[in-house]
């Protein structure tokens, strides 16, 4: 890991190439760092205000483990640094795994909507709310298939590095055993400690394990229309059921259950720390806003001491400038930026340092019955196109209410997994070059590769179908004093021997065998060129 004035030195270069590159794309340009604030609106956070978070702090019982980490911002820009393994892994897999997945309907979200736009859907398939309310989803959410070392041999054999699964969704249900709510695996559906299980198999099999917790974007997760909530209010009914008060928080939105609700999300954070010693604590959208700071603050401070304690290089991942004190992600502490989705929210040209982009195999992040499922072909571009790009390829799954990983979703994993056994060297360990490529659907026509670099080697990811004429020429390594040195070997991974080049003004033309050593792509090994020095930075940011 190179210290930040050797990367600020090199980044001139690196940003006139990819300025150059977008100068041809359509106009206006897309953002290559995709830099980016904090939202203007709540963006599902809880509508609160400093005070009411302050309070919340101040309410808490739990001490800081001891460590040097405190909360404060200047405190974690001087201990935070990103874990090594994270620059290593490039691949993971991140999933949508919850109670919504019994209805498998519309989307992950099903429980906002079931009191809404779907309401009539809901009401035609299970009963109306005041009958069938979410929480009548949880005892169906049985998860009896559920093998958690089936899955991890599953997640062993696509070449992830790390496995990311949601413990607790929008919706508030924990997945895990829980003494701080009794709404949980555990207790209800399953009887299971998910987390626990998963955490235990996936370890085993050398991979790192975190968690992602959305439970911050619950307060005000459910907005029914006015005549649902006052027949249901009236009634004491479901949403109004003092019993489950504190699973929907509708009935009470004040700033003292606000502040009840804050302390809580607190306490299950805490516990999935000390339960799991999670790897990787991922948070979503709703942490982004500056008046949670203290809270967040606090948070990071007993995270990373007690992982300090515990001997593991871990970090928290948030999206926006949740963890930006400026309001901008390039200038982020104590946390790896997360983009959503490849495309316009994800960087759009290279973006040195450390982030990643979790992205759906199918058409809806959580299980539904008619979902479309992409391909290996279409991840294996999306890894090479977010590798490519100096980021972390979070690949989001969707398993089923009984607890399987649907054939085809297993099918894709599989595939991805082929394709890195032989060509995982262009992408384990590796960091962007000075330009990322060409073709593939971002403005560019031509051949469709992608490159990246480890030690003194290029890799050429060259995407799409074998050449019938078993050759390719690579016209964006044409012979210039821009590119330093001159090819000395063409290598193909997964084949033996060197190949035949050319290389002139026109390109670096290869012949290739009769036969591809993988589906969906190959990758040449280009020795002899001068390389670029690792963009990646302690702190993750990209300057």
């Amino acid at each position: 890991m190179l210290p930040c004035p050797s990367v600020r030195r090199f980044l001139p270069s690196l940003f006139a190439v990819a300025a150059s590159a977008l100068a041809q794309t359509a106009s206006p340009a897309p953002n290559l760092l995709a830099e980016g604030g904090n939202s203007t609106g709540y963006d599902m956070a809880p509508e609160t205000r400093l005070e009411v978070v302050e309070a919340a702090v101040a309410q808490i019982t739990t001490k800081l483990p001891a460590g040097p980490f405190q909360p404060t911002w200047d405190s974690l820009k001087q201990n935070y640094q990103v874990p090594p393994w994270f620059y290593e892994a490039k691949f993971g897999l991140f999933m949508h795994w919850g109670v919504y997945s019994v209805p498998a309907h519309h989307n992950e979200w099903y429980e906002k909507h079931m009191y809404g736009a779907d309401r009539a859907w809901h009401s035609e398939h299970f009963g109306a709310p005041d009958k069938f309310g979410y929480k009548d989803f949880i005892p169906l959410f049985t998860q009896e298939k559920f093998d958690p070392n089936v899955w991890a041999e599953l997640f062993q054999k696509s070449g992830a590095k790390f496995v990311v699964p949601t413990a607790q969704h929008h919706d508030n249900f924990a997945l895990w055993d829980s003494a701080v709510t009794p709404i949980n695996a555990k207790q209800m559906g399953p009887h299971r400690d998910l987390i626990g299980e998963l955490a235990k198999a996936v370890r085993a099999r050398g991979m790192k394990f975190g968690v992602s917790n959305h439970g911050i974007e619950n307060f005000q997760f459910i907005n029914p229309p006015k005549e649902l909530l006052a027949d249901l209010k009236a009634r004491q009914l479901d949403l109004f059921d003092p019993q489950w008060a504190d699973f929907y928080h509708v009935a009470d939105r004040s700033d003292t259950a606000c502040q009840k609700f804050l302390v809580d999300w607190w306490n299950r954070n805490i516990e999935l720390i000390e339960k799991y010693q999670p790897d990787m604590l991922w948070f979503d959208n709703g942490v982004d806003q500056r008046y949670l700071d203290p809270l967040k603050l606090r948070l990071a401070a007993y995270y990373y001491n007690r992982a300090t304690q515990w001997g593991k290089a871990v970090s928290i991942s948030t999206k926006k400038a949740a963890y930006a004190p400026g309001g901008n992600n390039t200038a982020t502490i104590g946390s790896i930026i997360d983009f959503e989705k490849i495309g316009s929210r994800s960087p759009a040209g290279i973006r040195p340092g450390a982030w990643q982009v979790d992205h759906p195999i199918g058409s809806t992040w959580g299980y539904t019955s008619d979902m479309k499922i992409s391909g290996a072909g279409s991840i294996i571009a999306a890894l090479a196109d977010t590798v490519s790009r100096n980021g972390v390829f979070l690949l989001n799954l969707s398993p089923k209410a009984d607890g399987t990983i649907p054939p085809e979703q297993q099918d894709t994993l599989l595939g991805v997994g082929a394709w890195l056994d032989v060509n995982g060297e262009a992408i384990y360990g590796t960091h962007n070059w000075t330009t990322f490529g060409s073709g593939g659907g971002r403005g560019e026509k031509d051949l469709h590769v992608r490159f990246t670099v480890k030690a003194d080697a290029l890799y050429a990811i060259i995407l799409g179908e074998w050449p019938a004429n078993h050759e390719v020429t690579i016209t964006m390594l044409a012979t210039h004093p821009s590119l330093e040195g001159k090819v000395a070997r063409v290598a193909l991974l997964g084949s033996p021997g060197e190949l035949a080049f050319a290389h002139d003004a026109a390109g670096l033309k290869v012949k290739l065998p009769a036969t591809p050593p993988a589906k969906h792509g190959y990758v040449l090994k280009i020795s002899g060129l001068k390389m670029n020095p690792s963009t990646n930075t302690r702190d993750g940011n990209p300057f």
